[in-house]
């Protein structure tokens, strides 16, 4: 079956949001953060996103399904924080585990870039954490060009 996204639930959103939040604290931890201070950005984070615990205007959350009923993951998109409205964001995508290497993050991509464009986009952007091997690759394959690079070294 080809993969859809499918808009999340208003009901099911308050859970999302904890487990986006603390999927982003851990990442942080990963990156050498402290646990309160990685804690405290993400809900920042998401707090600007989704005020009042809802999607600001132009965010999208969605369930990604591969069949009928049945969710394999999710997609947060929108457009980016600036001005320029066509300028568009994937915030986060997630595949649950037992189901990656079946290309269902390549087909939710692909949808995600037809929504952005069908709803005014030029562009489409995201982020990948240097230890994401299997993403960054992904994105390489679908004609993400690397614009910025941050590095960093612990000092002993």
């Amino acid at each position: 079956m080809p993969v859809t996204l499918e808009p999340l639930s208003p009901k099911r959103l308050p859970k999302w949001l904890r487990r986006s939040a603390e999927e982003y604290a851990s990442d942080l931890i990963s990156l050498g953060r402290s646990p309160s201070d990685a804690h405290r950005l993400a809900t920042r984070s998401l707090g600007n996103s989704f005020p009042g615990g809802q999607p600001a205007s132009g965010q999208y959350v969605f369930d990604v399904h591969d069949g009928p009923g049945r969710p394999v993951g999710y997609l947060w998109i929108g457009r980016a924080q600036g001005e320029d409205d066509s300028d568009w964001w994937v915030w986060d995508i997630s595949i649950n585990e037992d189901e990656r290497g079946k290309g269902l993050g390549r087909e939710t991509m692909l949808l995600a870039e037809h929504f952005a464009k069908s709803h005014g986009a030029r562009t489409l952007g995201l982020s990948v954490f240097g230890f994401n091997t299997v993403a960054r690759r992904l994105y390489e394959t679908l004609d993400y060009e690397t614009t910025s690079i941050k590095m960093k070294k612990t000092l002993d």
